[in-house]
C-alpha cells in the first residue's frame, strides 16, 4: 500500500463531517488504531487509514442511511431496519471507497465491521473495532482495563469488548422493556 497523504486525508473528513466532535472522534481513533497495530505487528498506515475513515456514515439520518445502502444494492437486515444506525458502517466502507478512493479490501473490511464485529475478524478488523470502542474520549468505567488489555491482547481484548458492549446494550434494552411495561 503506497503511503495515504494524511494531512489532505484530513482535510477532506473534516469537510465530508462537518461537525468538529465527529472529526475529532475520528482523529482519536485513527492514533488508536494506529498505536494498536504498532503494538501487534499490522501495518500501522491501514489501521490509520481506516480509523480516520470508520464514521463516514455516521451523523447520516435514519432515512439517508436507508435510502444510501439500498441504493447501492447493499442488504439490510430487520435488525439494521429497526436501527439504522448501525449501517453506518457498512455503508461508510462504500464511501470511503467511492469518495476516498479507499481499494484495500482489509480496510474497507475494518471500516464495515467497525460497529458490531463479526464472527470472523481479521486482525485489523479488531484493531478498528477497539480504537473505536476503547479511544479516551470513552467514559464508561472499564474503558482504560480494556484498552490496557488490548495493547496486550488483541483477540482477548476484543471478545471482552463484544462481551461487555452486548452485556450493557442488554442491560439498556431490559431497563427500556421495564420502562414500556410499567407505563
Amino acid at each position: 500500500m503506497t503511503a495515504p497523504d494524511f494531512t489532505t486525508l484530513e482535510r477532506r473528513l473534516r469537510e465530508h463531517l462537518d461537525q468538529e466532535h465527529r472529526y475529532e472522534h475520528s482523529l482519536r481513533v485513527a492514533a488508536c488504531a494506529q498505536e494498536l497495530a504498532r503494538r501487534h505487528g499490522i501495518d500501522p498506515q491501514k489501521a490509520r487509514l481506516a480509523g480516520l475513515l470508520h464514521d463516514l456514515a455516521r451523523l447520516y439520518s435514519p432515512e439517508r442511511l436507508i435510502l444510501e445502502t439500498q441504493a447501492r444494492a447493499m442488504p439490510i437486515t430487520s435488525v439494521e431496519r429497526e436501527k439504522p444506525a448501525l449501517l453506518h458502517a457498512s455503508l461508510g466502507a462504500a464511501l470511503a471507497r467511492e469518495r476516498f478512493g479507499v481499494d484495500d479490501p482489509e480496510v474497507l473490511s475494518a471500516i464495515a465491521k467497525h460497529t458490531r464485529g463479526a464472527p470472523e475478524m481479521s486482525p485489523l478488523d479488531c484493531v478498528v473495532y477497539l480504537a473505536d470502542s476503547l479511544e479516551p474520549a470513552r467514559t464508561f468505567a472499564e474503558r482504560a482495563e480494556l484498552w490496557e488489555y488490548a495493547l496486550r491482547d488483541l483477540a482477548g481484548a476484543t471478545r471482552e469488548t463484544m462481551r461487555r458492549s452486548e452485556d450493557h446494550y442488554a442491560r439498556k434494552r431490559a431497563a427500556a422493556e421495564a420502562r414500556a411495561s410499567a407505563s
